[in-house]
């Protein structure tokens, strides 16, 4: 991989992980378009890494703070003295985003006549003959993003009618069905390469009708140790396979990748932020329906010819 495409590659990770697009998504995209398909997985984790540095960056204080509480919280339950109905408002968070994590388990699933797991599936539909797969998936992100900014809408008239100002529209705690139902659509979101994972679970966060931006910062914390596992567990992979054969990686170009994405995912979660709180989800509601339907077209002229329309190799499968 050379350098420009690894800084290409490195920015469109970088905005479009935290933006509600789909990361995973617009890389298989830009991957097909190029025809980057040599150890995609590998170089997908290591930009999610990057991204990893940028929530840290932005979230820092609280990451401290929800660090604290787990020492505290581990404590008083040995000593006796933890009690689930008197948690503050760190532990709740963090023992929310214990429970939203618990659904990830599910990925390690085996597929009946297959060899693969279920976390496997997202390396398969990025390939070129599964283009397709991106385009439904990106619309169904819009579908997602509508549901839930309508959702939003009602929860703030509901709360502003009883004299409550719109941005303290929803509750601002999580419980363990919010928390599980956020974890599974994660889940999801993690199979399908063009379901956002952002997009989706604030959606699912808006449909259980918390406040917008504490379903945001949920969301962006959520992921992060979602990305650590997957850069374990998949790095390890990458790095060495089951056949013991020698992987060569060029490291200089993922390095930068990374840089990139970092400094670009930075920004991005500040912009969505706003984007939020200004309530201008419409852009991406359209920009994804758009997105969705042109790859759509695309994959559907492709799999009459059974050659990509951009490199013209034949498709993989």
């Amino acid at each position: 991989m050379d350098m420009f495409s690894a800084i290409i590659q490195g920015i469109i990770q970088g905005l479009t992980e935290f933006l509600p697009v789909s990361s995973s998504g617009h890389l298989a995209i830009c991957q097909h378009f190029f025809g980057m398909q040599e150890n995609n997985l590998f170089f997908s984790v290591m930009l999610h890494i990057g991204t990893l540095a940028a929530v840290l960056a932005v979230y820092f204080k609280l990451v401290v703070k929800l660090l604290k509480a787990f020492g505290l919280m581990i404590k008083d339950i040995f000593t006796g003295k933890f009690h689930w109905s008197s948690m503050d408002a760190e532990r709740n968070l963090l023992v929310m985003l214990i429970i939203g994590l618990v659904p990830l388990f599910l990925l390690f699933l085996p597929i009946p006549g297959t060899d693969m797991k279920l976390k496997d599936l997202a390396d398969k539909f990025s390939s070129d003959g599964y283009l397709i797969i991106v385009g439904i998936s990106l619309l169904i992100t819009s579908t997602l993003l509508f549901f839930g900014n309508r959702k939003n809408k009602k929860t703030v008239e509901f709360y502003t009618s009883k004299g409550r100002k719109p941005e303290d529209a929803g509750r601002r705690r999580y419980n363990v069905i919010d928390a599980l139902t956020v974890g599974i659509t994660q889940c999801c979101a993690a199979i399908l390469p063009g379901v956002s994972r952002s997009g989706s679970t604030l959606a699912a966060s808006q449909f259980r009708r918390i406040n917008k931006q504490v379903a945001l910062d949920y969301s962006f914390l959520l992921g992060t140790p979602a990305i650590v596992a997957a850069a374990l567990l998949e790095g390890k992979d990458a790095l060495f396979p089951e056949d013991g054969s020698r992987v060569q990686i060029d490291f200089l170009p993922i390095i930068v990748g990374m840089i990139f994405a970092a400094i670009v995912g930075f920004l991005a979660i500040k912009l969505f932020k706003w984007l939020l709180s200004t309530d201008k989800m419409s852009v991406f509601i359209i920009y994804t329906a758009a997105a969705g339907i042109i790859v759509l077209v695309i994959s559907i002229i492709e799999l009459s010819s059974g050659t990509n329309l951009f490199t013209h190799n034949p498709l993989t499968f």
